[in-house]
């Protein structure tokens, strides 16, 4: 039996849905989701394994015009994803003026294989201006497949998945079969810690704070689990602490709450809060941080 294998690489602005698009297409969450722009910051490989078929999808941070050495490496990270790309998906959003997704347009036009242009959100507007927004994009990239899909609500990402195994070349698996993705737990924990400042504090914290977990322990009926919230400032400690250290017990306990959902068993996680200034400006630090 032939074995087909590739990689499909999901590219686009900020908060057009990719993460949400991964996800749907794995058929369970993977990648962390928020309506906060630039809450993707590496590229994260998600993998749907088949008995004849290994589809690795690729998501991306949005692009963006880099404002420091943290955007320059995300930046980095969608590059790599255009040069290995077997098929590659533009997602943009219903509503979305190409005109102003130059940086994305120009990227997409670099690449030479099975382009599609996925029109997300479909179900936020009317038929007339889907129509209008499919044969837009149409227009700015007559040899790709424009397709209208909602990733929040699953509209058409069934017969998407169907028609990206179906291209795929025949090249035995990259991955090991029972992989989900090219991230350890470690990544998946920080991650989730991190979704959960995304949800729970405002304004700059969210995109000044790095999380590093420095161990991870599984037991046969308990994870213990240590990690640092990383900020930049002492100002932004105390907001992440809050009074009393509510702030704190509070993204302590919904994060392990996720973490215990997604590891499937009790975990024990303890967070404390340090300051590394202009971390996400200092390319020695990044790379320590993983980017």
């Amino acid at each position: 039996m032939n074995h087909k294998a590739g990689y499909v690489n999901i590219i686009g602005h900020p908060n057009v849905g990719k993460s949400t698009l991964l996800n749907a297409l794995l058929g369970e969450k993977l990648v962390i989701v928020n309506p906060k722009a630039q809450t993707t910051r590496h590229r994260i490989l998600g993998i749907l394994n088949g008995d004849d078929h290994q589809l690795i999808l690729s998501d991306t941070p949005g692009i963006l015009d880099p404002q420091y050495p943290l955007h320059k490496s995300m930046m980095k990270a969608v590059d790599e994803a255009l040069q290995d790309a077997d098929i590659l998906l533009v997602l943009v959003e219903l509503g979305e003026n190409p005109e102003r997704a130059e940086a994305v347009v120009k990227r997409a036009e670099r690449f030479g294989g099975p382009l599609f242009v996925l029109v997300n959100k479909m179900d936020l507007g009317s038929e007339a201006e889907l129509a209008a927004a499919l044969e837009t994009w149409q227009g700015v990239f007559p040899k790709a497949k424009v397709v209208p899909i909602s990733a929040l609500h699953r509209f058409h990402v069934d017969a998407l998945r169907e028609r990206l195994i179906e291209l795929l070349p025949e090249h035995p698996p990259y991955f090991p079969k029972d992989d989900l993705s090219d991230r350890d737990l470690r990544f998946f924990t920080s991650e989730m810690i991190r979704e959960k400042v995304l949800a729970l504090y405002k304004q700059e914290i969210p995109y000044s704070t790095q999380v590093v977990v420095n161990s991870y322990e599984e037991g046969e009926e308990l994870v213990k689990i240590q990690a640092d919230v990383v900020v930049m400032r002492e100002s932004q400690k105390g907001i992440v602490i809050g009074r009393g250290g509510g702030a704190l017990r509070q993204l302590g306990t919904e994060a392990r709450k996720a973490i215990e959902k997604f590891c499937g068993t009790k975990v024990f996680l303890d967070l404390k809060v340090k300051v590394d200034p202009d971390w996400r400006e200092d390319d020695k630090k990044l790379k320590r941080y993983g980017y």
